[in-house]
């Protein structure tokens, strides 16, 4: 055995995350976890049989309704419910989930004909229904697609500046949106990476790479808080401002923003093993465990907001969750534990005042909120689509039952 400096015998040396096997979870936690899936799986085989093909973003009344959304088709939350179908099919074998996945995947491949309604959100649409359904089932045509929405995304890139274009000509709270990008794409950019390696064309990921380092330099700031919206000259590429979003204001930290960094970070150092990206997604992960931990666990729509009022985003915790917990695999033994520990009380926090196991009502997280400054109420402390997912998300993780998807 190598010594150390001191010409000890080195015992110290962390073991790599492949060397360390996974986190043992205590019995209290494991006995939670098989709980929590067992309700999931009851309610999930009555929405699946309820809802099917539905389109769902919130409820009223207790019930999904179908493309209930403000966008319609083109929504950017339009892939989570197929991408729930999937984890659950996945776990389970069970044919209502996929079924009604492939049904849902059929009505989001006539965005690829109209085309107009896209935009950088098409890995949130295509990842977790075409490309989820091409990894598990090798379905060609689900693979197609899947290239199809790629290739859409890698031409909104623009070189000047090296970021990928959020959204579409127009206006967004006054302002001309041209050369903005936001933290959420670290998300969509998984879509270049799995083409990258679908096509054998590095292309894609120096795509994916070029705007996350971007992300890097801009978004994220010394302390692990991250901006929402950076603002570019798109003709030059001269950064010229960094609006507050939809957290409290600029120079806030709102709080699933934090959530796409700390996954979507450890996404790009899971597809480049390039070493920054795990130190940045580790560095918004402490940050993020920071705040949560002296607030019960309860992930609140903005970290650096009024303490009054007390406004919660659920959905921001569970992808949180999900994204520690994929930070946890990736970081050797004695970090491990940290990840996944901080995971688990968001989820049980969580579950325990927002969840509804009602396996009669459509939705399991409530209490998620869609933007600080919501002037109706409507999108404020509500049951949201992705909540859900990435709930199932993190708790097939605990189980081993995940479908990578990202």
């Amino acid at each position: 055995m190598a010594n150390d400096i001191f010409g000890n015998p080195e015992l110290t040396r962390q073991k790599t995350a492949a060397e360390s096997g996974p986190y043992v979870l205590p019995p209290e936690d494991q006995a939670w976890l098989d709980e929590v899936y067992e309700k999931l799986t009851v309610k999930m085989k009555a929405e699946a049989e309820r809802v099917g093909t539905m389109i769902p973003y919130t409820t009223r009344d207790g019930k999904y309704h179908d493309l209930d959304v403000q966008g319609g088709l083109g929504f950017w939350t339009n892939g989570f419910w197929p991408g729930m179908l999937w984890q659950m099919y996945s776990a389970t074998g069970d044919e209502v989930y996929r079924s009604a996945a492939e049904g849902v995947e059929e009505r989001l491949k006539e965005l690829l004909v109209t085309y107009d309604s896209l935009d950088h959100d098409i890995g949130f649409l295509f990842l977790p229904s075409s490309v989820a359904n091409y990894r598990k089932t090798g379905n060609p045509e689900s693979r197609r697609t899947g290239l199809h929405a790629a290739n859409i995304l890698a031409g909104r890139f623009n070189p000047a500046g090296n970021y990928i274009r959020a959204w579409n000509n127009g206006l967004w709270a006054g302002h001309e949106v041209s050369g903005w990008m936001i933290i959420d794409c670290m998300m969509n950019i998984p879509i270049l990476y799995w083409a990258a390696k679908e096509l054998g064309d590095p292309r894609y990921e120096h795509i994916a790479v070029a705007h996350a380092k971007t992300a890097q330099k801009y978004i994220v700031r010394p302390d692990g808080s991250c901006n929402h919206i950076l603002i570019f000259d798109s003709k030059t590429g001269e950064f010229l401002d960094n609006p507050g979003g939809q957290g409290y204001g600029s120079g806030s930290s709102w709080t699933r923003g934090q959530s796409w960094a700390v996954y979507g970070f450890t996404l790009s150092y899971i597809h480049t093993g390039e070493e920054s990206f795990l130190n940045t997604a580790k560095l918004c992960a402490q940050y993020c465990i920071s705040n949560l931990a002296v607030n019960d666990w309860l992930p609140l729509v903005d970290y650096r907001a009024p303490e009054e009022p007390v406004k919660y985003d659920s959905t921001a915790g569970m992808i949180t969750a999900a994204g520690l917990l994929t930070l946890a695999d990736q970081v050797g033994e004695y970090e491990k534990g940290l990840y996944t520990k901080a995971a688990i009380r968001i989820l049980r926090a969580c579950d325990a005042k927002f969840c509804n196991w009602d396996p009669a009502q459509d939705s399991i997280v409530d209490g998620g909120t869609f933007f600080y400054h919501d002037p109706t109420g409507t999108n404020t402390e509500v049951p949201i689509i992705y909540g859900d997912y990435y709930f199932i998300e993190a708790i097939m993780k605990l189980k081993g039952k995940e479908l990578f998807i990202w």
